[in-house]
């Protein structure tokens, strides 16, 4: 499909209200994790999420006659996305439990960025001007929200928070990778996410011989945490098949203001304005990159 036919068929309506849908679910996802966290650990809540996603994958599998989905294919790969995903939950989930909750999602909008620097390392891609500038600005807005010279320094929980962001990255160029060199469909990608993941949960939660059991009152968490983190990728992904980048990204961007006054009303943390100059500053790196790629796609489509 042509540049001129995906903006023909953009239906910019539909994609926002699927990006609605987005919101809700990373919103509720945070505050649900941040619930469960003083029963369990991060290892415990991605075991039990993965395990009530693998339901809900092999439910629609079966029910719509797509179990050939997912079969084994690519392993290696999906190994890979898996382990950077897992291990950039994890962070993202223990650094939910230490910082505000808009200084954390500020952070993780910078894996975008990552992603761009990766390709050029990993899956070489051209480091274009547009490219090493967009990487110098996001990373400018990743030190005003981080502030690790501050008078604080550097602390655990920011550094999970920017260390999320790198296991997000690496989940994403090997989803890449994957789309690239293998037939998978994102229910398959999806199928092979909850089953290594609930196998990565599990085992790390059993390392120290003592795997706490969710209480009754943690199981809607529990359930909330696993609809909503599978309900807001696939939301998102709908979005994105229905308009370009750079619409749906500024939607997304709207997690940071609904998070933060999430953050101020139930959890009593205050609105702090370097926070959203930094993330601002982060966003931008990441619209000017999908409009530039955005041209790159136009003029390679446009016939000489």
């Amino acid at each position: 499909m042509s540049a001129h036919q995906r903006s023909t068929d953009s239906q910019p309506l539909k994609a926002a209200l699927w990006m609605s849908g987005a919101l809700l679910g990373f919103s509720s996802m945070a505050v649900a994790g941040r619930q469960l966290a003083g029963h369990l650990d991060t290892f415990e809540i991605l075991g039990y999420r993965s395990l009530i996603g693998l339901m809900i994958v092999l439910t629609i599998a079966v029910t719509q006659g797509r179990l050939r989905e997912c079969r084994a294919s690519a392993m290696p790969l999906h190994i890979g996305r898996n382990l950077g995903h897992f291990a950039g939950q994890n962070l993202w989930l223990y650094a939910l439990t230490l910082i505000p909750m808009a200084q954390l999602f500020a952070l993780e909008f910078s894996y975008p960025i990552l992603v761009g620097l990766g390709a050029t390392i990993f899956l070489g891609e051209k480091m274009t001007p547009t490219r090493a500038f967009t990487s110098a600005l996001g990373f400018a807005g990743i030190l005003i929200v981080a502030r690790p010279f501050g008078a604080d320094g550097l602390s655990i929980g920011i550094f999970a928070a920017m260390a999320c962001a790198f296991g997000f990255a690496a989940s994403a160029l090997f989803t890449k990778k994957l789309t690239l060199t293998a037939h998978v469909s994102v229910l398959g990608i999806m199928f092979w996410m909850v089953t290594l993941q609930l196998g990565f949960g599990f085992v790390c939660a059993l390392a120290d011989g003592d795997m706490a059991l969710p209480r009754l009152i943690d199981l809607p968490w529990v359930t909330v945490v696993a609809v909503a983190g599978l309900g807001a990728h696939f939301c998102l992904t709908t979005a994105l098949s229905l308009a370009p980048a750079s619409v749906v990204t500024p939607i997304d961007f709207l997690r940071l203001p609904i998070i933060a006054v999430i953050g101020m009303m139930f959890y009593g943390e205050g609105l702090d304005g370097l926070v959203f100059l930094g993330a601002a500053i982060i966003f931008s790196a990441n619209y000017i990159n999908i409009l530039a790629e955005n041209r790159r796609i136009s003029a390679r489509s446009t016939p000489s």
